[in-house]
């Protein structure tokens, strides 16, 4: 299966721009209630995913809440987390990466962030998937 089936693209979804600051991402993550939000770069790359945590340290490590002003979300994105996937990418790979991650963010064949899949689908499609052989093995 193509995973664009199950791509929420970029314009549905809620992301970040890497020059950002801290507090503007904090803002956004409060608003949407999330754990984690991709960052993408003003080229429109995927720069990274930034997660609760990330904002934790940056404040625990910042000596003052107003210094968070200034500083931008590319600063405290810890870039060895949360791998981005090619739309190229199959099935098992994705199964893969989503053990560790909330959701796999995912980048056309130029690097461009066009959106993500989440762990919900991903779960649903090998749910639906097993079910549809289950149903096929009983006939």
């Amino acid at each position: 299966m193509n995973l664009l089936f199950l791509l929420r693209p970029k314009d549905e979804i809620t992301y970040i721009s890497s020059s950002a600051t801290v507090r503007q991402g904090l803002e956004k993550m409060r608003v949407h209630g999330y754990t984690a939000i991709p960052a993408v770069s003003a080229e429109g790359e995927y720069a990274g995913t930034v997660s609760e945590g990330d904002f934790l340290w940056a404040m625990c490590s910042s000596g003052s809440l107003r210094s968070l002003e200034k500083m931008p979300v590319s600063d405290i994105i810890r870039s060895k987390r949360d791998k981005a996937v090619t739309v190229n990418a199959d099935m098992d790979e994705l199964l893969y990466l989503i053990m560790e991650q909330n959701f796999v963010p995912v980048t056309d064949d130029r690097g461009k962030f066009i959106g993500i899949v989440t762990r919900r689908d991903i779960i649903k499609y090998f749910y639906d998937k097993e079910q549809k052989e289950r149903k096929n093995s009983d006939e």
